[in-house]
């Protein structure tokens, strides 16, 4: 019987013994850099419980994730117009845009904050539809939720961050020393940014320059507060259209009570009837926040789902400032008389063709049949769906329901009239020039002040000779007399 052998296994050659450390060395730090990369630039955490508190914190500062592709970093949002005062419109940094803010709020409503790796900023709803009203000029504001933010500059916004990005102070070096004024980076955020996420946030600004083109032409009248060219921006954004020479400058619309709009009567959303319902215009909006099309389209069907049973229940805010009943009562026979047969009646909620109103239409001059078909079918392919746009010529502008009428100054669909008593008169009678921006009441004009030191050291100048501001058309009740005027401005501020 053989012994048992006693020879040592032999030993791993060195070379093979430190190739298996730099595997297990390469492995570990690899492991390393994936979980630290995932935690600092794509980890998504959830919003703080007090965003969600009630529908109305919600509904203001609530993310529709967006962030992830469409957010600006926190710190490079927070020292830009530390940075670049000269591309603001004016002082006070961000509130230099006209943006509703709430004291003790680290951002104004309708900005959103998530982190998504690193902390982001984006934007929802809210930015451009939350109203602001005082009653006196000493005091503070009332937010309005679902109401039309009529003094957001949004065109002076997306201008500020586009400039921003083509000067070349928006640098790492520079932006990094500015952001170590207000916060203490660790050395990996510092890293982020530095090489990372600066270049990372110009490169995607400035990706948006040949979509925001058409707003640079000095042909076509400022947006100004309150206002964007709603069709133009999914015409370019969306469907990458060649530049056309169309311009309609159009007013925040109030959301609120959107129950009110049926399908089944025919009634249409948007101010000229190019959408076909509400959903249709939850998933619409969405998508102009997110630049492109969602990552997750069941994540914002869900959002939008929220959003649509929020505005559906949300009212009309009443008037806060006393009414005459006597006054008010005979001026609901003058609207029944006037008013009603197209603001209270099955033409409500429907387009009224553009022959009959008067009215300016530049705007509906900027959307066609061919570009709601090419959008209907660009949304299909991202997976969400919906009615849509209505693959129709447009003919006209809606007739709105006048819930709330008193909040949302200035009148008509491009916001060309400062107040309901200046509707009432002819339109060569109406103010030519106003400054609209400013939120102190009017309470015999309706509307909000538009003359004076106060209303020009806040607003912008409103001139219905540029193009697509005419206050023309619209000429309803202009003959009435003037103890009728009065009575009817007294009514609609119970409506």
């Amino acid at each position: 019987m053989d012994a048992p052998s006693t020879t040592a296994p032999a030993e791993q050659p060195r070379w093979l013994r430190r190739l298996y450390a730099i595997v297990a060395i390469v492995l570990v730090l690899g492991s390393l850099i994936a979980v630290v990369g995932w935690s600092r630039l794509l980890r998504e955490v959830r919003q703080p419980a007090w965003v969600s508190a009630d529908a109305d914190s919600r509904f203001m500062y609530g993310s529709l994730g967006a962030e992830a592709q469409a957010g600006i970093p926190y710190w490079i949002f927070y020292v830009l117009p530390r940075l670049f005062p000269d591309k603001l419109p004016g002082p006070g940094g961000y509130a230099a845009f006209g943006v509703s803010w709430e004291e003790g709020k680290e951002l104004p409503i309708g900005f959103t904050k998530k982190t998504v790796g690193f902390d982001r900023v984006g934007n929802n709803c809210a930015v451009c539809h939350t109203a602001s009203y005082r009653t006196a000029h000493d005091q503070t504001p009332v937010f309005v939720p679902a109401g039309p933010a009529h003094r957001m500059n949004l065109e002076a916004f997306f201008h500020f961050l586009l400039d921003a990005a083509k000067d070349p102070r928006f640098e790492p070096g520079i932006i990094m020393r500015e952001i170590a004024l207000v916060t203490d980076l660790d050395l990996i955020d510092r890293l982020a940014y530095r090489y990372l996420i600066i270049p990372m946030t110009k490169k995607a600004l400035l990706a948006r320059e040949p979509m925001f083109a058409w707003t640079y032409r000095h042909d076509f009248t400022d947006w100004g507060p309150g206002r964007d060219d709603p069709m133009n921006l999914p015409k370019y954004f969306l469907l990458d259209a060649p530049m056309d020479d169309s311009s309609g400058p159009t007013d925040f619309p109030p959301i609120w009570n959107l129950g009110k709009y049926q399908a089944d009567k025919g009634h249409l959303l948007n101010l000229a009837g190019d959408s076909h319902d509400v959903w249709s215009v939850m998933i619409d909006s969405a998508i102009g926040l997110f630049g492109e099309g969602p990552r997750d389209p069941g994540a914002l069907a869900e959002e939008a789902r929220w959003l649509q049973a929020y505005l559906t229940a949300k009212r009309a805010p009443a008037y806060p400032l006393p009414i005459d009943p006597a006054r008010a009562a005979a001026g609901a026979q003058v609207f029944a008389a006037q008013c009603a047969r197209c603001h209270a009646s099955e033409r409500t909620g429907t387009p009224i063709p553009q022959a009959e109103v008067g009215t300016d239409g530049g705007r509906l001059e900027t959307w066609s049949k061919e570009n709601a078909v090419a959008a209907n079918k660009a949304f299909r392919a991202m997976g969400l769906d919906r009615k849509g746009f209505v693959e129709a010529p447009l003919i006209g502008y809606v007739a709105p329901f006048l819930d709330g009428v008193w909040l949302r100054g200035p009148f008509l669909h491009n916001g060309s009239v400062p107040s309901l008593r200046d509707l009432l008169e002819p339109a060569d009678k109406r103010p030519q020039t106003f400054w609209r921006g400013y939120d102190v009441i009017d309470p015999v004009g309706v509307g909000f002040i538009s003359h004076g030191a106060a209303a020009e050291r806040a607003g912008s100048l409103h001139d219905v000779r540029l193009r697509g501001n005419g206050n023309q058309g619209h000429e309803f009740g202009v003959d009435l007399p003037e103890r009728d005027k009065a009575a009817l401005v007294e009514y609609l501020k119970t409506l």
